[in-house]
């Protein structure tokens, strides 16, 4: 049973979106099953005077015609969770981060003042579940000591012949649904995997939904929530990024590191400068390093312990929320450098 600051089901995502006060609460789009996707939103979008999209502007050597942002510009900060629908952590931590803007205190009543007292001079884009479909698949509320075979079998599900269609051979056939036993909860209900999608044609409306939504609000600083199994917390290199966004992405990573090493928390080095496909002959083009590709943000994938009964690092409740909050006070303090 899920802890009761663990807020990761549809129902209450639903109830906590409907206490929004300080904010605004509404919906982005639909799922391919019909599900709400529901966003949160502090802070009031700005005119940033746009003439161009980002790609254009760049084309003509000069990003402001996209996006004009003085010295008073808020960052614009996106926070997604539930992109694969059976991560939970993501899902509860923004949740909590939600609880925490509209009454100075987490589920769990816990304070992160530095995190509250700077929220007003951020523009905030909190969506706790980017699918919902697959969220919906998942029976449980918590991954915590779940074991290893049964949380394979509810991420990626199974091939047609009851085999467990593990990572990464689950992206071998997208969309993955006629081929696919049960469905695990990284697919919504069409069988796309929103991280693999054709981000020129997408197939998921979810997908073409985040992309148009990072493009029209100019965002400084993405980040997609993702559950790594029992590993360290960490953030994987995006390749296809210029030089110089690869370089805000280290200097974020050490900063992270050093902030999860004085709390005691694991976390991985990983570097994010690193040449594409460093140690990967095909590296991924995947929706992270597409939603820099609207913006021209910092754009990183965020890798959550997940407390499995599995080998590896095994983090409770607690710590992977605390972990998040690590991550949400980092955010402002480097947003605001």
């Amino acid at each position: 049973m899920a802890a009761s600051f663990w807020k990761s089901n549809l129902t209450e995502i639903a109830e906590g979106m409907s206490k929004v006060a300080r904010g605004r609460a509404g919906i982005l789009a639909s799922s391919a099953g019909g599900r709400d996707i529901w966003m949160a939103e502090y802070g009031e979008k700005e005119d940033f005077g746009r003439r161009a999209n980002y790609n254009s502007a760049c084309g003509a050597g000069n990003p402001e015609f996209y996006a004009r942002k003085g010295e008073d510009a808020k960052p614009v900060l996106l926070l997604v969770g539930g992109v694969h629908g059976g991560e939970l952590e993501g899902i509860a931590a923004v949740m909590n981060l939600i609880r925490l803007l509209e009454t100075g205190t987490d589920y769990r009543g816990r304070r992160h003042d530095y995190v509250y007292d700077y929220a007003h001079r951020f523009r905030l884009l909190l969506i706790p579940c980017l699918n919902p479909d697959g969220r919906a698949r998942l029976p449980v509320d918590t991954l915590i000591d779940a074991p290893y075979e049964k949380f394979v079998y509810w991420m990626q599900g199974t091939w047609k012949d009851g085999t467990l269609c593990a990572w990464p051979d689950c992206k071998a056939v997208h969309p993955i649904k006629d081929a696919s036993g049960f469905l695990g909860s990284y697919f919504n209900d069409d069988g796309v995997n929103f991280m693999h999608d054709n981000f020129f044609a997408p197939m998921a409306r979810e997908t073409a939904a985040l992309l148009e939504l990072s493009e029209r609000e100019a965002v400084d600083f993405h980040v997609s929530l993702h559950g790594g199994a029992n590993s360290p917390i960490h953030f994987p290199a995006i390749p296809y990024l210029p030089a110089s966004v690869k370089r805000k992405h280290q200097a974020f990573n050490e900063r992270m590191e050093a902030a999860c090493r004085r709390r005691g928390l694991p976390f991985a080095l990983v570097d994010q400068a690193a040449a594409d496909g460093a140690g990967r002959p095909f590296p991924s083009f995947n929706l992270t390093s597409a939603v820099h590709h609207t913006c021209g943000g910092m754009s990183m994938t965020f890798e959550s312990n997940m407390g499995l009964d599995a080998p590896g690092d095994k983090l409770t409740e607690e710590e992977i929320l605390d972990s998040h909050f690590v991550l949400f006070e980092e955010m402002f303090r480097f947003a605001l450098r």
